[in-house]
This record gives structure tokens, sequence and C-alpha cells, in this order.
């Protein structure tokens, strides 16, 4: 969908096209971006924060889905710390760019163009670690009805 020719309705639905479409155009961008240092990250630089290292537990062996991924640099971290990794985003082009980048590392990560809303209807089984990281609350339209 192009961010200009979004349908006026006003409805959640509006909002999660809209949205998409946003992050449709963003992603090459950030991937490009100084900010995402996505040279160094290929390299081998981990994505995480100080404050993501300290208070995620032990992901070693642990199977872990990565809510909202966008293009994957966190969740392929993860996985190069030892976590069997499924990430999860609605935008198609950050899981396309997602899935290239494990695939060019050589890593098993799994990507998976879903809404968060809509995971549960994939049937990926189990995790150990349920995994999201700063600054993606504010794009959820309804946080009381999420998941469960």
């Amino acid at each position: 969908m192009d961010i200009k020719n979004i349908d006026l309705d006003k409805s959640e639905e509006f909002y999660f096209k809209a949205n998409k479409a946003l992050w449709n155009v963003k992603t090459p961008i950030h991937v490009k971006s100084e900010f995402y240092e996505n040279d160094a990250f290929l390299n081998g630089k981990s994505s995480l924060t100080e404050v993501e290292n300290e208070f995620l537990p032990e992901v070693k062996g642990k199977r872990l889905i990565h809510l909202q991924c966008h293009f994957g640099q966190d969740t392929i971290s993860l996985e190069r710390m030892g976590a069997h990794c499924t990430g999860i985003d609605f935008s198609n082009i950050a899981i396309e760019h997602a899935q290239k980048t494990a695939m060019e590392l050589n890593l098993s990560t799994k990507f998976y163009e879903s809404n968060v809303y809509d995971v549960l209807d994939l049937n990926l089984g189990k995790f150990d670690i349920v995994f999201t990281s700063y600054g993606v609350l504010s794009w959820l339209p309804d946080l009381k009805n999420g998941l469960t």
C-alpha cells in the first residue's frame, strides 16, 4: 500500500494499513542510516543495548520470539547469543530484509510477516522467551485486548 493512496476511513484497519505503509517506507532508510550501524552489525556487532543485555535472562538454547522485530537486527543479535529465534513484524519490506540478512549470515533465524495481534494464528508453538524492545508499544492501538 502506498501511503498517499490510503482510504481515509479511520478504522483500526486504516491505522494498521497506514502504519505498515509507513514502516515499509522507513525500513530501507533505516537499513542505510548511521543510527542502525548496519555495516558494523553485519560484521558481528550486537544491536542490543546495555539495558537489554542487563535485563534479558540467559537466552542460550532457549526458543525466543521477538515481536515487532523491524528488520531483524535485535533478533539476529539474540540468535548470535545462542537463542533459537523467530522474528515477527507486519512490514513485508522489513521481513524480506531480515530474511535476506539471516541467510547472508548463514543463521537459522526465522522471520514471519504478521500483525502482532495475529501472531497466534501462525501456530509457531511455544516459546521460552517473548521479547520486544523499547519504542514498540506506542504503535499498538489496543494493549488491553492484545495477546492473551
